[in-house]
């Protein structure tokens, strides 16, 4: 049973222009430390790929929070709330503290797709119950 959905688009021009004011001060607070960590090396290869990823997780980490029914309000946080790669390359949420812990207690598990393409990044996310 479906217990919700989300969609987001993000605009990479947008992400790019917050990180150029704020500097890595945006992705910290919008990335887990799987992620920073990834971010970080991606970027330093090529500063497309780095603003790629860093768009697409926003993007997941909204539609997500959609999914949920609860937006950026506990137990959602940014942080709390990983977007990391199987070695395939599929894309799946891992969850940290409260956020995981009321996740759990609902019994709920998702799904999450994303893609860019030149100056956007798009992610779907389906969040499952087998409870009414």
């Amino acid at each position: 049973m479906i217990f919700g959905i989300g969609t987001d688009v993000c605009d990479l021009r947008r992400i790019a222009a917050t990180l150029e004011r704020r500097g890595d001060r945006f992705a910290e607070k919008v990335l887990g430390p799987t992620e920073l960590k990834v971010f970080q090396h991606r970027r330093a290869k090529v500063e497309a790929r780095g603003l790629a990823y860093l768009g697409t997780r926003f993007s997941a980490k909204e539609a997500f929070s959609k999914a949920i029914g609860v937006g950026l309000h506990m137990p959602m946080t940014w942080r709390a709330c990983e977007i990391l790669n199987r070695p395939s390359g599929q894309p799946y949420l891992q969850l940290h503290g409260e956020l995981a812990e009321w996740f759990d207690a609902r019994q709920l598990r998702a799904q999450v797709t994303l893609s860019d393409e030149s100056d956007y990044a798009v992610s779907f996310v389906v969040v499952e119950t087998d409870t009414p």
